[in-house]
């Protein structure tokens, strides 16, 4: 069989660094006491939020077309979640919206193999 290496671009590069370091930053949030103020039902979902997010950067990282799929679906459900306990951050939208951008300029060149 044969193997076909597909190269990272930079910008994908940098677009999952910084993905993995906001995830570093965000997972400890989960188990704060703001968090845990937004109700029961909340860390949990903030905690499934960021693990889906780290798995979608792994995706995108190994040029995956899942990873860009699962990153956009998680962007939405986080913005309708942050929407309905009113904590939208217009500053996180246009991150994602970049980041969404991005991936989606790659997605003919990834794989859609597992």
């Amino acid at each position: 069989m044969e193997s076909v290496i597909r190269k990272r671009p930079i910008l994908l590069t940098i677009v999952c660094i910084l993905g993995f370091v906001w995830i570093v930053f965000s997972f400890p949030a989960v188990f704060s006491p703001s968090v845990k103020k937004l109700g029961d039902w909340y860390p949990a979902l903030f905690g499934l939020i960021v693990a889906a997010s780290f798995i979608s950067y792994i995706g995108v990282w190994y040029m995956k077309k899942w990873g860009v799929s699962l990153f956009a679906i998680t962007f939405f459900v986080k913005e309708i979640i942050l929407i309905f306990i009113d904590d939208v951050s217009y500053a996180g939208i246009v991150f994602s919206v970049f980041f969404i951008s991005s991936m989606v300029s790659f997605y003919k060149r990834m794989d859609s193999n597992l």
